[in-house]
């Protein structure tokens, strides 16, 4: 792997802060938790519980000042003093994924997906219908905090996230990189069930309320739709992500 796709522990853990976060991924066997920070300043039974928690996983505890933890964390209220770096084992760079022997042949861009349950919701889905690839840019979508891991029911740990800087920067990686880039729009001529998809394809999820962003918007190969016979003008992204997982399922292309 050369230096420019060298991976950062950044995109190799998810962190979670807050008390009962780091107890659920201390207390799972399935997890590995790289190591826990906890703020010199924490005291008393819930300190007392993370420290005897981290010692029958085997994890280390590094303490740090209350300061470090909330940046650490990235949020100032709500870290309560403590923090966990756990291990995502499928995490790793779109940069590095498309430098790889195997590229994926399907993917999903997030762009503007600004609520935490979206992304968990989305997260959840495209692993089970067995994407190879979900792109969370780190600016411009909901943080992978431990309100995504909890809207994912856990599987935000085992998801195959890709990390990247926005998304204009991973739609013109996927373009570069010979990839068909499709964006789901209400008003779209072309059905998601109707299209010819090339040998690699990566499908870009709008924000909430704004849909897919300029920015990327001009860089897409084609514009489809979901048909909706019955009176309603769109689907919360989620669903969306839903139905356009389990339409490559269908289609036995998912991989």
């Amino acid at each position: 792997m050369g230096v420019e796709h060298e991976i950062s522990p950044k995109d190799r853990f998810l962190t979670v802060y807050g008390r009962k976060p780091v107890l659920e991924a201390l207390d799972d066997a399935s997890l590995v938790v790289d190591k826990v920070i906890l703020a010199d300043t924490a005291r008393g039974q819930a300190a007392a519980e993370i420290l005897q928690a981290a010692k029958a996983a085997g994890v280390v505890v590094q303490r740090a000042s209350a300061h470090r933890v909330k940046v650490l964390a990235g949020n100032g209220k709500q870290d309560q003093g403590v923090l966990a770096d756990v291990v995502a084992p499928r995490m790793s760079t779109l940069a590095a994924a498309l430098a790889g022997k195997r590229p994926p042949a399907r993917v999903l861009l997030l762009d503007g997906i600004t609520t935490p349950a979206n992304v968990g919701m989305i997260l959840r889905t495209a692993t089970a219908a067995g994407l190879e690839g979900v792109i969370v840019p780190r600016r411009g979508v909901a943080a992978l905090d431990p309100m995504v891991v909890k809207a994912s029911a856990g599987v935000a740990f085992r998801a195959p996230v890709l990390r990247c800087g926005t998304a204009r920067e991973a739609a013109e990686m996927l373009v570069e990189a010979g990839y068909g880039l499709f964006a789901l729009g209400a008003s779209a001529r072309s059905s998601v069930f109707d299209i010819e998809l090339p040998q690699r394809a990566a499908f870009v999820l709008g924000g909430e309320t704004a849909g897919v962003g300029a920015e990327v918007g001009e860089l897409v190969t084609e514009w489809v739709s979901i048909p909706m016979p019955g009176d309603v003008e769109s689907l919360n992204v989620s669903a969306a992500a839903a139905v356009l997982s389990f339409e490559l399922v269908r289609r036995g292309t998912a991989r």
